[in-house]
Formats: structure tokens, C-alpha cells, sequence
């Protein structure tokens, strides 16, 4: 888990993600995500009112930085399901993040400053393209966002802010990032080490070789136990009071009645008439005589496809044409003409918008009319599906009017007449410490807008789909952070105990190897010497290039191998903790990518990007220390404090 963090960090995404502040953005659009609107464009409480950083007179507030951490670990668990808070603070991904925000302001500070814009037109297109704010017509739903706005406790201006901000961010550095090109002798040298080629010898200490000994004293316990607390600590938790709105307990609200059946059918009329619909061949001419000529061919017996290809055109094919639809896409004299002649006969030249139309009816259907009983079924699923809109989105507003003009929880459930629950003590993720497993996947906004109330703050409304659901929510009992009773965890820490002191006693054995290994003793001698049985010395090899194309995490000792002088042995942990690993290096051939065009190539590109980015970073650094940037320590150590559970705002 921590090296995933450590791997976003290192890695030359991360790098480009430092930069590109939108993409953040576009992820949250990208899926939909409304609800975390304000973790994206920093809403939520604060931790006092204190800020973590100053750029120029812009201010990063401790709630922003709060915020966006848990966004981040959030989306990270999306790739990583083990990924939480703890692997994300000792990563140092909390600074990372606050230096990516500090450089986000500073870059659209300094574009503002030389005159960039961002217009209100682009800032709308943004807002209205999120798939979250789109209505059940496809369209963007003003009142939608507005209600999302006041669940979050944000403001279109906030949001309208950050969009402009962010969008001057990667029109900065967009450009650069990818942009440099590399010379061949430039590359040459990198290309040159992915073909090397290195040979050694692995010997492994496994932790499971080693005596379990005896089992640990209570005073052995107590004392790992206080030497480790952190791994025993428990996050703050809450329980959550709720009552659930869903689209199946308006249902009943919802059904419609005979005359509102008849009335959309009367409405829709036109729709369920019997109509004639034909297939359409057509090609559009410019000039008339051309039109003429080809309507002369097809006339004559050669296909319409045909005679348009002789002439350099194309023909389109129009399945399923009534009149009125086909009279919209060409004209109304096109369509009379088409609609009057019959199966097989050619029609025009006819002038249209665009030029002259020849046309073919290659097929008529003639389509029955349907009676009201006959669609009562289509209409009736049609109407529900709107009331429950409509009923769940009255419903919500007579709840938040309650609820903003200081009703209770208990007040608002009983007035709903809705059946109030209470969860177990959650963590803000929605896990139940208690009950090890998954976070149940509907309790997991609930608990998100839990943990963003403050103490003080009435219920709140929670959307819990994309159905029209929601919830009212309300915090319940708050158990601040503490690790879990010494006796509760006992035979965890005494297991945690056993399996560290194997694993120092493998340590000091495999230190033992390490030496005589590097004193000039073969290491199948020094490993049988080790009082322990291991596992036999294995031969490994291979170039860097190898290295790229493994799947899955790469081999330690094959990456060990590569930064060891040859004829020395080096010493690195095996994954997962499971023992270590005695890596001695034999011998290195230098390789020459002057015979490899396709890895020289590639080297080529790999550099060109990563020199865009350096590019990027060094313009970025330029521009704050231009701006000018102070950071309060103890602010960003609140923060840090507060997501590992080691104390709030006033600790």
C-alpha cells in the first residue's frame, strides 16, 4: 500500500498530475462524481480557519487541503482497493498535494498577470458538460445544480473560480509537457543501458525458516504493544442517524392516473397515427444539368449508387422516412415530390438548400395506427417514471425548507413519516472497525457527508444515486481516535511480536551471508553455514529492457542488480516481508543500441517527454518563486495530525 503511493510520486505521471491540475477535474466530470464536488473545488469545514499556505495574496485554506486528501486516497482506491490514509500520509502524498495546489495558484496568478482569460462561455460549457448535472433529458439541470450546490455547502461563484483557475493551469503547461525533442546521441547512452545485460546469484533467507522460539511474556507484549500503538490506533468513527428516500417509496404516489393516460396520449397523438414510411436513395448535385444528366442514368436502368460514383459522388440511404421527419432533413418540395411517386421510381432533379436532389423511393411501409389500450403500457411507465421525479424532487424540497428553517432530525423523519436508522460507528470511509470487510457501498456517502459536518451543524440532505434518492443525515455519537485495549488486540500483538522477532533473527543471519559472501566465500557455502536449512542459491540475468516488460511488481533482486558494482553483494528485503535477499553481482556487458533502431527510438520519445515535464517543473518553480509562497507548518501539521487520527482541530 505504501509503495503504491510512493510509486505515484516517483513515477513521471505523477510529475505531468503535479502540472495539470484539471485532469483532476475532468476525472470528476469523467464518472460523474458530483458529490465530490467539494473535495475537488474545496469545500467542506475547517480545522479553525487557518490557512497552510499563502501564494501571492491568494490564500490555501487547511479545509481545501483536508478535502482534497481525501479525494485523493478516494480515487486511489478505486485503483487500489488497499489504498487508505495511512499509506497516503506516510507516502508523503499530503505534500505533494499541498505543492500541487500551491503551484496550481501560482501558475494561474502569473497567466492572470499577463493577461490570460478564462471567458464565462468556456467556464459554462465545463459546468454543463458534468454528467452528474445532466437532467432526465439529457440536458443541464439548473435546478439540480443548484440543490448540489447547497448540499455540499459550495457556491457557483467558488466553483467558477476554481474551473478558471485550473483551466489556466494547463493552458500554460500543457504545451511544454511533451513538446521537447531529443537528438539520437542524446538518447544514445540511455537506449545503451536498457540493453545491458547483468548475471549474478540470489540467495533467500525466508522469515518462515526461522524457529518461532518461545512465546513472548506479557511484559514483552505490553512493551511492543506501547512501542507500536499507531498500528493499533483506530480512526475517528461516528455513528450516523439516517432516514432513506428512494423512488420505490414513492411509488405508490406515483401511478398514474386514466386521465393523465389519456391526456399524453392525446398529447403525443401524431406519434401513434398510422403513417406511411418509406427508404430513401438520394444523391445532392450542385448544378442542375449534372442533376439531370444522373437522373437520366438511373432513369435508364444504371443504380443510383452508380451513377453517383461516375460522377464523383455519393449516395446516402434514408431508412424508415415519414414526411415530416424527411422534409426536415431535406426540404418540403423534396419531400412532396418523394411522398407522391412509388416503389422504384426516380425523382427529380428537385432544388433543395444545398443543391439539386435525385432521388429513389426504394421501399414503402405502410405503419398501423396504435390505440390508446395498445400503448397504455408504454405511457403508463413513461408517466411513473416522471411523477417519481417530480414527487421525490417536492419531497426533497419540502424536507430542506424544514430543515433550513431549524427542524430536528427526528422532526423532519416524523413529518416525512420516513423510518429512521442508525449505522455502527463508522470511519469516514464507511468502514466498521468492529466488523473487518468492505465498506457498505450505500453508506459510504452517508458517511462522507457525516464526517464533513461540524459540531453545531444540522442534518443535511445526501444523494445516494443517480435514481433521485436521497437521505437525511445527522451525526450521531463521536468516538474520537484511540488505539484498540491491549487486551482486545492481545494475540494480534503477540503474533505481531513473534513474526518481528523472526524477522530481525533472518535479518541477522542473512548479514551474516552478506559478509562472507563480500569476504570471497562462494554463497551456496556461506548459506549452508547459516545454522539454518535454506533454500538453494539461484542464478539470475537479464537487461534493464527486462525489467520494463515484467508484469506485475519487478523482481527485487533484478532491480538490486543493477545498482551494485560487479563481484560485490548487496542486501534488500524480499517483498511482502517475507524474508531477505543476498544479491551478489558477477558480471555486467555494456550494450549498444547503435544495433538497435527500435530501442534507440523509443529512448528517444521516453526522453522527449520526460524533458517536457522537466521543462514544466522548472517553469512552475520559477513562477512561484516569482509569486512568492509561505507555508505554516504547524497549520499543515494539524491537517496531517487530523487524517491519521491523532487529533482534531484544537489538538
Amino acid at each position: 500500500m505504501l509503495s503504491f503511493f510512493r510509486r505515484i510520486i516517483n513515477s513521471r505521471a505523477g510529475l505531468v498530475v503535479t502540472f495539470i491540475v484539471l485532469g483532476m477535474i475532468a476525472f470528476a466530470f469523467a464518472a460523474g462524481d458530483v458529490s465530490n464536488l467539494a473535495g475537488t473545488f474545496g469545500g467542506g469545514g475547517g480545522l479553525g480557519g487557518n490557512d497552510v499556505a499563502t501564494v501571492g495574496k491568494q490564500e490555501v485554506t487547511v479545509a481545501e487541503l483536508r478535502q482534497r486528501a481525501g479525494d485523493e486516497v478516494a480515487a486511489a482506491r478505486q485503483r487500489n482497493p488497499q489504498a487508505d490514509m495511512a499509506g497516503y500520509l506516510a507516502s508523503g502524498q499530503l505534500d505533494a498535494s499541498l505543492d500541487r495546489m500551491i503551484t496550481s495558484y501560482a501558475l494561474a496568478e502569473f497567466g492572470r498577470q499577463q493577461g490570460m482569460i478564462v471567458s464565462k462561455r468556456l467556464v459554462d460549457g465545463q459546468i454543463a458538460s458534468i454528467p452528474g448535472l445532466q437532467g432526465p433529458t439529457g440536458k443541464f439541470d439548473e435546478n439540480l445544480y443548484r440543490r448540489i450546490l447547497s448540499e455540499r455547502k459550495l457556491t457557483d461563484a467558488g466553483i467558477r473560480r476554481d474551473i478558471a483557475r485550473d483551466t489556466l493551469v494547463q493552458q500554460l503547461t500543457a504545451p511544454t509537457i511533451g513538446a521537447a525533442q531529443i537528438g539520437e546521441q542524446l538518447a544514445l547512452p540511455y537506449a545503451s543501458l536498457l540493453l545491458e545485460k547483468r548475471e549474478g546469484k540470489v540467495g533467500f533467507i525466508p522469515v518462515a525458516a526461522i524457529p518461532a522460539g518461545p512465546a513472548p511474556t506479557e511484559a514483552e507484549i505490553a512493551t511492543w504493544y506501547a512501542r507500536n500503538l499507531q498500528r493499533y490506533r483506530i480512526p475517528e468513527r461516528r455513528t450516523i442517524r439516517y432516514a432513506l428516500i428512494t423512488p420505490e417509496q414513492v411509488r405508490a404516489r406515483a401511478t398514474p392516473t386514466d386521465a393523465e393516460i389519456a391526456q399524453a396520449y392525446q398529447a403525443d397523438r401524431a406519434k401513434y397515427q398510422a403513417a406511411e414510411k418509406r427508404t430513401i436513395a438520394q444523391v445532392i448535385v450542385a448544378d442542375r444539368a449534372a442533376a439531370e444528366a444522373l437522373a437520366t442514368r438511373v432513369r435508364g436502368g444504371t443504380s443510383l449508387a452508380e451513377a453517383a460514383r461516375a460522377g464523383g459522388l455519393e449516395a446516402s440511404t434514408l431508412s424508415a422516412q415519414d414526411k415530416a421527419t424527411y422534409a426536415a432533413q431535406t426540404a418540403p418540395a423534396i419531400a412532396d415530390a418523394v411522398f407522391a411517386a412509388g416503389k422504384g421510381a426516380v425523382v427529380g432533379p428537385v432544388r433543395g438548400p444545398l443543391g439539386f436532389t435525385v432521388a429513389r423511393v426504394e421501399g414503402i411501409e405502410q405503419v398501423a395506427g396504435r390505440t390508446l389500450a395498445q400503448v397504455r403500457g408504454e405511457l403508463v411507465t413513461t408517466i411513473r417514471a416522471r411523477k417519481t421525479t417530480e414527487t421525490l424532487s417536492q419531497l426533497h424540497d419540502s424536507i430542506d425548507d424544514a430543515l433550513g428553517n431549524g427542524a430536528t432530525f427526528d422532526e423532519a423523519v416524523k413529518d416525512a413519516k420516513l423510518q429512521a436508522q442508525t449505522t455502527p460507528a463508522l470511519t469516514a470511509q464507511g468502514m466498521n472497525p468492529d466488523a473487518p470487510g468492505a465498506a457498505d457501498p450505500a453508506l459510504v456517502p452517508l458517511a462522507a457527508a457525516a464526517f464533513t459536518a461540524e459540531d453545531g451543524d444540522g442534518p443535511q440532505l445526501v444523494q445516494t444515486g443517480q435514481d433521485g434518492g436521497f437521505a437525511i443525515v445527522a451525526v450521531g455519537q463521536v468516538t474520537p481516535a484511540a488505539p484498540r485495549p491491549l487486551a482486545a488486540v492481545r494475540d494480534e500483538v503477540a503474533a505481531a511480536f513473534r513474526a518481528d522477532r523472526s524477522r530481525q533473527a533472518a535479518r541477522r543471519i542473512a548479514n551474516a551471508v552478506l559478509a562472507k559472501v563480500n569476504g570471497g566465500m562462494p554463497m551456496a557455502q556461506a548459506l549452508t553455514q547459516a545454522g539454518v536449512a535454506l533454500p538453494p542459491v539461484r542464478a539470475i540475468g537479464g537487461t534493464r529492457a527486462d525489467l520494463g516488460r515484467q508484469e506485475g511488481p519487478p523482481d527485487p533482486a533484478m532491480v538490486m542488480m543493477f545498482s551494485m558494482a560487479p563481484g560485490t553483494a548487496k542486501l534488500t528485503e524480499a517483498p511482502q516481508g517475507s524474508g531477505w535477499i543476498v544479491v551478489r553481482l558477477d558480471s555486467n556487458t555494456p550494450g549498444d543500441a547503435l544495433r538497435n533502431r527500435a530501442i534507440l527510438a523509443s529512448a528517444k520519445s521516453e526522453l522527449g517527454r520526460g524533458m517536457g515535464a522537466e521543462y514544466a517543473e522548472q517553469f512552475a518553480r520559477a513562477v512561484r518563486a516569482g509569486i512568492g509562497v509561505k507555508t505554516d507548518a504547524a497549520a499543515l501539521k494539524r491537517v496531517r495530525d487530523e487524517l491519521s487520527g491523532q487529533g482534531g482541530s484544537d489538538n
